[in-house]
């Protein structure tokens, strides 16, 4: 004779766990922004250390290039998003 279905739904399997309730505002500020430590370089063909460096100011943000730190080839890029007004003085 088969069981009785689980009261509310299907039976959970062996290993789930329950989903967690959002974060909550002030600690999900905290990953607005990362920085990588280690990039992979096609040139060293491994995973070295990144250097970040400002490639151009625009409007709408801040471009930033990684550069590997043992050969400087560009290993990757990323864009900050404008944090507010920016004064632009002519």
């Amino acid at each position: 004779m088969p069981t009785p279905p689980f009261p509310g739904g299907p039976r959970p399997t062996p290993g789930m766990r329950p989903r967690r309730s959002p974060v909550p505002q002030d600690e999900a500020k905290q990953f607005e922004s990362l920085r990588a430590s280690l990039l992979f370089c096609p040139k060293c063909q491994t995973a070295t250390p990144a250097r970040e460096r400002l490639l151009l100011v625009l409007p709408t943000g801040n471009l930033y290039e990684y550069v590997c730190a043992q050969c400087g080839t560009s290993t990757g890029s990323k864009t900050d998003q404008a944090q507010g007004e920016s004064l632009i003085v002519p």
